[in-house]
């Protein structure tokens, strides 16, 4: 009997486990493991508010593991060398493991375990995910396929399975992994556990008005999902999302509630969650270069230091950009309207390349997820060469998102005095002697002048035939299309033309 081990990534649950599951069905012992990596926690979209969430999301998965028999093993160190030592020890011939759409750091990695393990003669086995497929030849069809994995019933969680003798071995703590200082009282907490509840909640209670709500960075905070960290590292799979907001649906059809409308809505996020993890999987290189290379060299690739900080810290002067970054630094989450406002201000306003400004965001988000980050970052910067050029205005933002100013005077106090009429714009209060550069900052650029010239600079790139055939590439490569078979539209990027897909408005927020 060869005994296997079941190397735990993204996918921090023994519930709908399609690798677990495949390590149950060998004739030999499991070692389940789980390998913190100091050199994953050093790269600069790391940060500690995410891996207090992944270490209380194994503590969950330990007691899951442990009521089947075979508890975690926690090590930490290099995962080759971590991966070398248990393999010798227990004779194991199998390693099994989800497939991973993770940063440059873990594809490099994983092409390191890869080499070692045909070294070794040790098969390993990637079991593929759900909705985002390695070595995709086409996007067409794409849609139809996620759509049948996702109908696909949940996997079975193993019974019991034959444990091999090891230490467990302690969860470190952020501090053992050399991460910084990061407080975050508000940051959501990881496990199983919570994920169940965070579900039940959202479709059974804090769901009905999701589709209204889920734009405002007030009412979203409870009427969005939040399912989105315990997504990323896998206390809960897609496919179980996906199948209890389908059984919900079913509960609710024939009622005039407003749930069903919001429910198809989060269904859609859903599939717009695969689609851009796609991305990524299909084009690694999305996280340091340009998509359309006629961006490079467009943006100063050495940021201007004040802006940078200014904008990290909450202090641009533009309120409702500084709410929305004081919020997200002390809670971990934003809801995604606010989150693209974020990126287009540094980029397109502050003319901060998305390279600069990208890992501060990719730290503070608790849920970040490197296939959705990284697509999202290019395109709400102008750099994809198929996306609308969507320079958001701030101000209006602030009056359309904060009608009350309730959300901007939580997280920008210092704002408490100013009028409603002058909340978004206080420069042109008539107090704004005594408040700017005193109180408040002033603000670091003229929003309206400031979005002017990138207007300007941005859309001059888009002229000329080179610009366009190479754009028409990568429309080709990423963007989505209209699968009849599926029945389903993935957008925020133009289809090919031969496809004549029509956008979803829900998708696409209506920026």
């Amino acid at each position: 009997m060869a005994n296997v081990l079941v190397w735990f990534k993204r996918d921090l649950r023994v519930q709908d486990n399609p690798a677990l599951a495949l390590a149950a069905a060998r004739d030999g012992s499991v070692l389940p493991l789980y390998i913190a990596e100091p050199e994953a926690w050093a790269q600069p979209d790391a940060s500690a508010r995410q891996w207090r969430f992944i270490a209380e999301s194994l503590e969950g998965l330990r007691k899951d593991l442990a009521a089947i028999g075979a508890p975690l093993i926690v090590r930490t160190g290099d995962a080759v060398e971590t991966l070398a030592a248990l393999c010798a020890k227990h004779s194991i011939a199998e390693i099994i493991s989800h497939e991973e759409t993770g940063n440059l750091w873990s594809y490099a990695r994983d092409r390191k375990v890869a080499d070692w393990a045909r070294g070794a003669g040790i098969r390993w086995t990637e079991v593929p995910q759900m909705g985002v497929h390695r070595r995709l030849p086409s996007r067409d069809g794409w849609a139809k396929t996620r759509e049948q994995a996702m109908r696909l019933p949940q996997i079975e969680m193993p019974s019991t399975l034959r444990a091999l003798p090891e230490e467990h071995g302690a969860i470190p703590d952020a501090r053992d992994l050399g991460l910084p200082f990061d407080p975050c009282p508000g940051r959501q907490k990881g496990g199983r556990a919570m994920a169940l509840s965070t579900l039940g909640s959202f479709l059974t209670e804090r769901g009905q008005d999701y589709r209204r709500a889920m734009s405002s960075p007030l009412d979203g905070a409870t009427a969005c999902s939040r399912l989105s960290p315990h997504l990323a590292f896998g206390t809960l799979s897609s496919r179980e999302a996906v199948h209890a907001n389908a059984a919900r649906r079913v509960e609710l059809k024939g009622t005039r509630s407003g749930w069903l409308g919001s429910l198809k809505s989060f269904e859609a996020r859903l599939a717009w969650r695969d689609h851009f993890m796609q991305k990524l999987e299909d084009q690694p290189s999305i996280e340091t270069r340009c998509l359309h290379t006629a961006y490079e060299g467009l943006r100063p690739l050495e940021a201007d230091a004040t802006r940078l900080h200014a904008w990290e810290q909450g202090e641009t002067g533009i309120p409702f950009v500084d709410a929305c970054m004081r919020s997200l630094n002390a809670t971990g989450w934003l809801n995604f309207r606010m989150r693209a406002m974020l990126v287009a201000v540094a980029s397109y306003h502050l003319w901060l390349d998305w390279r600069a400004t990208g890992p501060h965001l990719a730290r503070q988000f608790t849920d970040y997820e490197p296939g959705i980050h990284w697509p999202q970052v290019q395109m709400q910067s102008g750099t994809t060469g198929m996306n609308t050029i969507r320079i958001y205005n701030p101000v209006k933002q602030g009056i359309d998102q904060d009608p009350t100013g309730a959300f901007t005077r939580a997280w920008c106090p210092e704002l408490r005095d100013v009028p409603d009429a002058h909340l978004q714009s206080p420069w042109a209060w008539e107090g704004a002697g005594q408040l700017l550069g005193k109180r408040y900052p002033a603000p670091i650029v003229d929003v309206k002048e400031a979005a002017k010239a990138a207007r300007d600079r941005v859309w001059a790139v888009r002229r000329g035939d080179a610009f366009r055939v190479q754009a028409a590439k990568i429309v080709e490569k990423h963007a989505s299309r209209k699968d009849s078979g599926a029945g389903r539209h993935f957008v925020n990027d133009r289809a090919p033309k031969r496809k004549k897909a029509k956008p979803d408005n829900q998708l696409s927020l209506g920026l």
